[in-house]
């Protein structure tokens, strides 16, 4: 709901370019501080339900609330920046929390699948709630604000269905990325309540103290070198690596350093495509900027299911390229559609301006799955993933405040269709990073196609062990 925030606050409280661009610049900035350590926060805690539950929670109260006191061209605009940067505080915890219960309960072996499969629920989702919020906003325009309503509706289905996962289906050694495999992948299960099936073998993973990490990630972050007194290195323990030998990955800081380019040129690119259709056509300019968001979602589903058709199969590294190179191409075709649109307003280009949304639903719906296993790959055996991706998805927030405010001062300065050429080029650097500096993440023993997933799990599917022994 932020992009929709973006075109509320323009729309219905007159706010300007800039000041739409300073709150959300706070907002991602925010997410910034806080994503690495959110990230660190998964990975010491086994309470990973609970957090992810507080943080959809906050984040709805903070997208209801700014739609409830906003005041008319920024006349609150402190409040309104100390809202933003709250909310970017708690939804840091999204992402290393959804994607450390994934790994959790499928291990690293099955992720390829899972991810696939929770990106395409989130981009239905995200579409479903989009056109309903876009039509109450049609409705009601000028004063749009209710459209907000969808969000706490949202929020009840979130709580609702967290609250189905018990807390023993998932292995946090497996979630931390530590051990490959999830001890609650290698029987079959049912996840509705008590209704285990009586013919199954399942037990819920139980991690005795012998199994834990006995350098389980803590708040002394590891810096210096290990204790006489602890040999978990000579026992056979797993042993989380340190945050400081993280930080020294050289692969890692080449993918962190391309997420942030990626983001520091498309993250605007999706707002300023709304502000062109919503601020010069009005009622049914609200309308449009919402379907931009829905047709980007449709196309997102088919980008997340071919990832986890084919990314398992042939690798990772075609697949993201082929989704980082979309931005240049939508960046160039929106330069030629402002150029051809002028000064006037035709209803032919503003449904061509619609359609490259189909270019960001393959860019950002290959990145938003692959970024994930690429970061699942690199963090094999570590005991850090939920650190990782806290890190990548900082680069990405970082990368997106900055792509924030610049888009929206060059859009204001220099005008939309010289904004999209400067982002064009911009969006070239993260395509030749990827294409020679980084290898194929993909490791061999995931180079078949999956055969667990959560879905299976719930269905109580007898898993053939010979085929579970290919993946181990």
């Amino acid at each position: 709901m932020i992009n929709m925030q973006s075109a509320f606050l323009m729309t219905s409280k007159h706010y300007s370019e800039k000041q739409a661009g300073v709150m959300f610049f706070v907002f991602g900035m925010s997410q910034f501080m806080f994503q690495t350590p959110a990230g660190y926060l998964m990975d010491y805690s086994d309470n990973k339900i609970t957090l992810l539950s507080i943080a959809a929670v906050s984040t709805t109260l903070f997208t209801v609330a700014t739609a409830a006191f906003a005041e008319d061209e920024g006349g609150n605009i402190v409040l309104m920046v100390l809202l933003k940067f709250l909310q970017g505080a708690v939804t840091a915890l999204i992402p290393p929390g959804l994607n450390s219960i994934t790994q959790g309960i499928v291990g690293s072996e099955g992720m390829t699948s899972q991810v696939s499969q929770n990106e395409i629920m989130n981009h239905l989702g995200t579409a479903i709630i989009v056109l309903s919020g876009s039509l109450l906003a049609f409705g009601l325009y000028p004063n749009i604000g209710m459209l907000f309503v969808v969000s706490p509706i949202a929020c009840v289905g979130v709580i609702y269905f967290l609250r189905q996962i018990r807390p023993e289906d998932i292995d946090h050694n497996a979630a931390r990325g530590l051990v490959l495999s999830s001890k609650t992948t290698k029987r079959k299960a049912s996840f509705d309540g008590d209704s285990i099936k009586k013919e199954s073998s399942y037990n819920p993973p139980i991690i005795n103290k012998e199994d834990k990490i006995k350098t389980k990630p803590s708040f002394v972050f590891g810096f210096g070198s290990a204790s006489d007194k602890d040999s978990s290195h000579l026992d056979g323990t797993p042993k989380a690596d340190t945050p400081l030998k993280v930080l020294r990955d050289p692969l890692l800081l080449t993918f962190i350093l391309i997420c942030f380019c990626f983001h520091t040129s498309n993250g605007t690119v999706l707002p300023l495509v709304m502000q062109t259709l919503a601020i010069e056509n009005g009622r049914s300019g609200i309308l449009m900027s919402g379907l931009c968001i829905i047709v980007a979602q449709l196309f997102m589903v088919v980008s997340a299911k071919i990832c986890g058709d084919y990314s398992g199969i042939y690798g990772r590294k075609r697949l993201f390229i082929l989704g980082i190179l979309s931005v240049p191409i939508r960046c160039f075709i929106l330069t030629v559609l402002l150029a051809m649109k002028g000064d006037g307003s035709s209803s032919i280009i503003n449904i061509l301006i619609l359609s490259t949304q189909l270019l960001d639903g393959i860019g950002a719906g290959i990145f938003g799955t692959m970024y994930v296993l690429v970061t699942s790959d690199i963090s094999g055996g570590t005991g850090r993933f939920s650190l990782m991706l806290g890190l990548t998805t900082a680069a990405m927030s970082i990368g997106g405040t900055i792509s924030g405010y610049l888009g929206q001062a060059l859009a204001q300065d220099l005008g939309y269709r010289e904004a999209f050429i400067i982002l064009g080029l911009l969006s070239l650097l993260p395509v030749l990073l990827y294409a020679f500096c980084m290898p194929e993440t993909l490791p061999k023993c995931n180079s078949v196609p999956p055969v667990l997933s959560m879905t299976s799990i719930a269905e109580g599917e007898n898993e053939d062990e010979e085929k579970y022994a290919q993946l181990t």
